[in-house]
């Protein structure tokens, strides 16, 4: 009995012990084997020529804004003729004054001056006859110089009688504001019934009706920008606009290190100074090594990609992103053309990975 008992326990140890053995071999093949990640497609960069732009913000601003004044001193304004939004020509009535003040005034002068004309007549023809008997001892010396400066002190009195009526014309015209140039009113401080001084500030012109939009740029971005080169602008209402650069400026903020480039904008209702625009420098093309932006994945702040290797494994390679237009990105560093990249689920996998590799 004690011998059976015996055998039987060796058995038991000896299955035990072979079970183990054989758990042990498959671990230990399980741990050789590789392991399959996922059945992925993959794709090689693709150099390819894309636009160089570069992007900035700005303000719609005037291109030359013209203050209308007066010139009209102590007089009424009657009527005003133009309102903010209006498109008016060189010469077009912007405001009237009361003219009947200045109307007695050329009057007044033109009275002065018929009357020194009279007097002019008067001593030209005493001057005459003083020179024609210059000589015969009729008249004294000194007469004939009383002639003389009578005629030169009426002549005078003529120029400065012309003058003050030139003047007082002048006022007259000036009683009617008009536009310097053409383009459209910016802003209106003319009020009917007010009073301005010499020099009071009527109207606000936007000369020709030309906007241009300002963009404030790095000193190494407008390095990079000539006057001609084309520009896009994109407005509120995702419309875009084409317009070109007139001008860089010539200096910079001391504190900000910037500059503006003036951009010349085409003729549209839909722009108004003081709009905020964002717009795209185009500076031609250049060669880009892209790939598709799906093969891109962010980690830790990061872009990576999986490159395959020759046993298909991946491995994770860090690179540096560029331009982004429609589905592809550009690769700056990181990356050689020949590589070959997985081109989907990055996002499942992780470094050492081994993969299937079918055709796309």
């Amino acid at each position: 009995m004690t011998s059976l008992t015996s055998l039987l326990r060796c058995l038991v140890i000896s299955f035990v012990a072979a079970t183990l053995l054989v758990a042990c071999d498959g671990l230990e093949q399980d741990k050789a084997a590789p392991r399959l990640a996922l059945t992925v497609t993959v794709t090689q960069p693709a150099t390819e020529e894309w636009p160089v732009r570069i992007l900035a913000n700005g303000t719609v601003e005037a291109w030359q804004e013209a203050v209308v004044g007066s010139d009209a001193q102590s007089l009424r304004l009657t009527r005003v003729l133009a309102d903010v939004g209006d498109t008016v020509k060189a010469g077009q009535t912007l405001a009237v004054f009361d003219d009947e003040p200045v109307k007695i005034d050329v009057a007044q002068a033109k009275a002065a001056l018929a009357q020194a004309e009279s007097v002019m007549e008067t001593a030209r023809d005493d001057a005459e006859r003083a020179r024609a008997l210059r000589g015969s001892g009729a008249i004294s010396d000194q007469q004939i110089v009383q002639y003389l400066s009578a005629e030169q002190s009426a002549r005078a009195q003529v120029d400065l009688a012309q003058a003050t009526l030139a003047a007082q014309e002048l006022r007259l015209a000036r009683t009617r504001v008009l536009a310097p140039d053409g383009g459209v009113i910016s802003a209106r401080f003319a009020t009917v019934g007010a009073v301005f001084g010499s020099g009071g500030e009527l109207f606000r012109l936007i000369r020709e009706g030309r906007l241009e939009w300002r963009a404030e740029l790095t000193d190494i971005e407008l390095e990079r920008i000539t006057p001609g080169i084309s520009v896009q602008l994109a407005l509120a209402d995702e419309r875009l606009i084409e317009g070109s650069v007139r001008m860089v400026a010539p200096t910079l903020d001391a504190r900000t290190r910037t500059g503006f480039a003036y951009v010349d904008l085409p003729p549209d209702a839909a722009i108004r100074p003081g709009m905020f625009a964002r717009g795209e420098f185009h500076l031609g093309h250049h060669p880009a090594l892209t790939v598709p932006s799906q093969a891109v994945t962010m980690r830790e702040a990061f872009n990576y990609v999986f490159k395959l290797e020759p046993d298909n494994s991946v491995r994770q390679i860090k690179v540096m992103t560029g331009r982004r237009i429609e589905s592809r990105v550009e690769i700056l560093d990181g990356l050689t053309p020949d590589a070959k990249i997985v081109l989907a689920g990055t996002g499942f996998l992780n470094d050492g990975d081994r993969v299937r590799v079918v055709e796309e």
